[in-house]
């Protein structure tokens, strides 16, 4: 396999740009976006789950006739491990999906892209690092008791 950009290194695979090629190129694009979004969805859950199970339990606390709990601060801690755990999943996926685009754009992928880098903008950035900042915010809330 040689190189045919001339930069001294191999690829690994010899890709020609043919159409089969190229749109086999798009639906594995377009399979690490879905990936994304199935991460973001999971980690969306965990945070709102987390958040959720804190202002149960305090509104639970207040109920009348209801007795304390043995261990009263077990739903904080537990709903701050789900919160943590759900900006850490958005984390790792947001740098696993960057991972992926620049192996794919890499090497002798580039040749069956068929575009060009700018015109494969995603707001899936936008919306990841959106969603790691509720996830810090919510956390920091619970953590501080804010809300």
């Amino acid at each position: 396999m040689s190189d045919p950009h001339g930069s001294g290194q191999s690829d690994r695979f010899e890709a020609q740009p043919t159409a089969n090629n190229h749109f086999a190129w798009v639906r594995t694009r377009l399979a690490v976006e879905r990936t994304l979004m199935a991460y973001m969805r999971t980690a969306v859950s965990l945070i709102g789950f987390g958040f959720a199970i804190v202002q149960f339990f305090d509104r639970l606390e207040q109920m009348p006739g209801v007795s304390t709990a043995r261990y009263p601060d077990a739903a904080r801690y537990l709903g701050l491990a789900l919160i943590v755990c759900g900006v850490l999943a958005m984390v790792i996926s947001v740098w696993d999906y960057r991972w992926m685009v620049r192996y794919l754009w890499g090497g002798g992928f580039a040749t069956i892209a068929g575009m060009k880098r700018e015109g494969l903008r995603t707001p899936l950035y936008a919306v990841a690092i959106a969603l790691i900042c509720v996830g810090l915010f919510a956390f920091f809330a619970v953590l501080l008791r804010l809300v």
